[in-house]
């Protein structure tokens, strides 16, 4: 997606410049957009400006009046409340009526309705579109986009999100909130997913059976997954670079086992997911690759 130009006359606010929103916001100026951006790291801020001429750097909430659509990608709900609420009085209330804030964090869904509320009254509109691929997706513009939202106002952001993300992979998930909602729920499918993987190749590994073995069997049978695949190529390698942090996924497997609970299911799947992933975090911490999670629970699955 870099290099091509839309030639689109819009403004774009984005805040958060790390591993996913830097290639992000690239995209979106080298689509043509006029861009302000934000970052709570004034390096991050430095860097991005320097490789991206003609970038404002917001120096304060101000900076944002300009701003048509504002998106942000950054690591959890309070943060974006942070960045929208409370920030020296908050971008929000630098924005002008009618701007559409398109939040694309991995966010629970009540904090995203609790935004949405404090800006109504500034008559500024929310929808939530996180999104699915990764960095490798970032960088290529061929994120998957979950879109929760009133209809026209996710009209309105399809001028950034065709930039982001593969049209091919857009869905509209119904109401404000629910973009949210599904991110989580399909994090902690992969999640749960990777706990199975994991205790598969332990309990392999201690019957006698080559890991890379049983990684290339079940990749070619009715076990494949993406997680599957991405043990292949970054756990059994001790690569261990796909970017994506423990405490992102741990956060996201949260999440889902509070909109079962909100939802009053009966899901001991999720609940132990959700059990499995704190014990990983509180071991290896946020930072850790997610693909470390094994060496919280089956050291032996991997370097």
């Amino acid at each position: 997606m870099s290099g091509t130009s839309t030639g689109q006359h819009l403004t774009i606010g984005f805040v958060g410049l790390g591993n996913m929103g830097r290639p992000m916001a690239h995209n979106l100026h080298s689509a043509g957009f006029a861009l302000v951006v934000r970052d709570s790291a004034p390096a991050a801020e430095e860097r991005f400006a320097a490789a991206h001429p003609g970038v404002t750097v917001a120096g304060s909430p101000d900076a944002f009046s300009a701003a048509d659509i504002v998106v942000t990608m950054l690591p959890d709900g309070t943060v974006v409340q942070d960045a929208l609420l409370r920030w020296d009085g908050g971008i929000g209330r630098a924005l002008r009526a009618g701007t559409l804030v398109v939040e694309m964090s991995s966010s629970d869904p009540s904090d995203t309705l609790r935004l949405a509320g404090e800006l109504e009254p500034l008559r500024v509109r929310v929808v939530d579109a996180p999104v699915s691929g990764g960095v490798p997706g970032a960088v290529a513009g061929e994120l998957a986009i979950m879109a929760g939202g009133a209809p026209d106002d996710i009209a309105r952001a399809q001028d950034v999100l065709r930039v982001l993300g593969d049209p091919a992979r857009q869905f509209v998930t119904g109401g404000l909130g629910s973009g949210h909602a599904m991110k989580a729920l399909n994090n902690v499918v992969a999640a749960a997913t990777h706990c199975a993987t994991a205790e598969a190749l332990a309990a392999g590994k201690r019957f006698g059976l080559d890991p890379q073995v049983m990684i290339d069997i079940i990749n070619a049978s009715t076990g494949r997954s993406f997680v599957s695949q991405t043990f292949g190529a970054q756990v059994l390698t001790g690569r261990y670079g796909t970017g994506f942090a423990l405490g992102l996924l741990a956060k996201d497997v949260h999440i889902a086992a509070s909109v079962a609970a909100a939802a009053g299911i009966d899901a001991p799947m999720v609940a132990l997911a959700d059990e499995r992933w704190a014990k990983a975090l509180g071991e290896l911490g946020p930072a850790a690759d997610h693909t470390r999670a094994h060496q919280a629970w089956w050291p032996e699955t991997g370097s």
